[in-house]
């Protein structure tokens, strides 16, 4: 299916609006799957609308902001629908973050509700030592610890509920960034136009055309013919891929799947695979894909049929052609999409594989995208060019009040508004990219320029490293040194001059890290960002380590 043009009709929705006539229309349809319990869509629309009569009665209304430090669970979901259901916006949280770091963002939201598991409640009272905390806090029960702060979820679920309101197409949807140097900027969409954006992403794999209005969205989502959706997302919906594909679920009338567990379960994500039939999952590279895989090789995923996959979705982290391979091989109806996008926008480019046929997999770029050279010329179409992507298109309205910054990844070119967060490329030609990463990590060694994305890319493909970050560190005599971590498979015999050997047989010696070092793991957040400041500054006693 051809990229679809956006829908003047449907610029003008709200997803509250399309999810409640959803509900109308497959009421006895199960929506969502968690804790032994499903939900169907009159039950889901039932308890939002509860929900947000809560909101409406603490005096929140459009524009109000709704915190949620939480990880994937039905409440989840739940919160962010009564959000949508008022106008409001939910501001997703980092259920990673410690007490300061939820308070800064508490603060920089200005959050007028918090909804939050009571696991997480020492959190939350360690935060409230920081800021005020919203008025309305709600606990969600999940753990037998101490009383969490706030009053238990289930009372608003007994409010009475809301009755569908009018809703504006321009109400906003904040995306916070996953900073790792400072408190994350809310990225600003518009209900409107992020539909829009996802069109292709909703109706590109089904055989109908794209619905021009209400009520032909909703007659595609009732319609009983069309290939089943079944989402199961195994990255945390506080992040834009989880979140939105979760959303453009409820949108085709499809079933959403949450595991009970926080961090990754490979083997209930098989098994969950296997008894729901999913269709669409959405994982973070390597380090969601590999520990499935090993399930399914092993004795254990014998019995278990994950041939139902059509389509995986994964963004943010390294994503081996050997593992896309090993997971067609048990689900050999699947698309494998890596997309390289950004909270700011886009998509830029796919690298989309479907059998031994698209290996080596390189991205091309998306409709909409464009790479520009230093003097704002497009090189797309000139290989061996390097350049920055752009993308032209449907994207964010800029970061929530900061509009010197906004300006900066947001320039108008030409009389065209482009999204340009610093990615650097090579041409490859014939719209194929080469990713080499973002232009404030380069590293400048005796005057050369090394893109960490491409020294990453080879270390990954070593047989035995399981994931890798390169960056610069400083040195006397050449300014930065390329300097890298790698983590391997338990007992690999690997070392560290084998890897840096491996590395000058692939790329120019100056690519070649310097400094390597072998690590247990590189604790990455969900999103799969990395804390660069705190790797930088491990170095001097890792070297120590070394040479004692």
């Amino acid at each position: 299916m051809e990229q679809p043009t956006p829908s003047n009709h449907l610029s003008r929705a709200n997803y509250a609006t399309i999810w409640e006539s959803v509900a109308r229309a497959v009421p006895d349809r199960p929506a969502v799957h968690a804790d032994g319990r499903t939900m169907t869509y009159r039950e889901l629309d039932d308890a939002a609308a509860r929900v947000a009569g809560t909101l409406r009665a603490e005096g929140l209304g459009a524009g109000s902001r709704v915190a949620i430090f939480m990880y994937n669970r039905v409440e989840y979901l739940v919160t962010v629908y009564a959000a949508y259901k008022i106008g409001a916006i939910p501001v997703n949280i980092n259920f990673r973050y410690q007490g300061r770091e939820l308070a800064e963002l508490l603060r920089a939201s200005r959050a007028e509700a918090l909804v939050h598991p009571t696991s997480l409640g020492r959190h939350v009272r360690d935060a409230a030592a920081d800021v005020v905390l919203p008025n309305l806090v709600l606990a969600v029960p999940d753990d037998d610890g101490p009383t969490a702060p706030g009053r238990p979820f289930a009372t608003a679920l007994d409010a009475e509920p809301l009755d569908p309101q009018p809703l504006s197409p321009d109400h906003q949807i904040f995306m916070f960034t996953g900073g790792t140097t400072g408190t994350p900027k809310a990225v600003v969409w518009t209900h409107g136009n992020l539909f829009d954006s996802q069109l292709f992403s909703i109706y590109g794999s089904l055989p109908v055309a794209v619905p021009k209005d209400l009520d032909e969205v909703t007659r595609i989502a009732a319609r009983t013919d069309l290939p089943p959706t079944v989402t199961l997302p195994l990255t945390p919906l506080m992040h834009a891929l989880a979140l939105f594909n979760v959303m453009n679920a409820l949108v085709l009338g499809g079933c959403v799947i949450f595991l009970p567990s926080v961090s990754h379960n490979p083997q209930a994500a098989a098994r969950a695979i296997h008894e729901w039939r999913v269709t669409r999952m959405i994982v973070a590279g390597n380090a969601v894909v590999g520990p499935l895989v090993d399930v399914l090789d092993s004795p254990e995923g014998a019995g278990l049929d994950v041939s139902s996959l059509t389509t995986v979705l994964s963004s943010g982290m390294a994503w081996s052609d050997e593992l896309k391979l090993a997971l067609i091989a048990h689900a050999p109806r699947a698309t494998l999409v890596d997309i390289f996008g950004s909270s700011e926008g886009g998509p830029f480019a796919y690298g989309v594989v479907r059998g031994p046929q698209d290996i080596p997999c390189h991205p091309r770029l998306a409709p909409g995208a464009v790479v520009f050279d230093t003097e704002l010329r497009e090189v797309q179409d000139v290989p061996g060019a390097t350049g920055v992507l752009a993308y032209r298109g449907q994207m964010p309205l800029g970061y929530d009040g900061d509009p010197e910054r906004t300006a900066q990844v947001y320039p108008t070119i030409d009389g065209v508004r482009y999204v340009m967060p610093g990615d650097h490329v090579r041409v490859l030609g014939d719209g194929l990219v080469e990713l080499l990463g973002r232009g404030s990590a380069v590293v400048n060694t005796g005057g050369e320029k090394v893109f960490p994305g491409e020294v990453e890319a080879v270390l990954v493909e070593i047989p035995d490293v399981t994931d890798a970050v390169v960056f610069g560190t400083p040195d006397p005599r050449w300014g930065e040194v390329v300097t890298a971590y790698v983590t391997t498979v338990p007992g690999s015999p690997l070392t560290a001059e084998q890897i840096q050997e491996e590395v000058g047989r692939r790329l120019a010696g100056y690519k070649k890290p310097r400094k390597v070092f072998l690590v247990d793991a590189l604790h990455r957040s969900p999103s799969g960002k990395l804390n660069m400041r705190a790797l930088r500054a491990q170095v001097p006693e890792l070297e120590a380590g070394q040479h004692a």
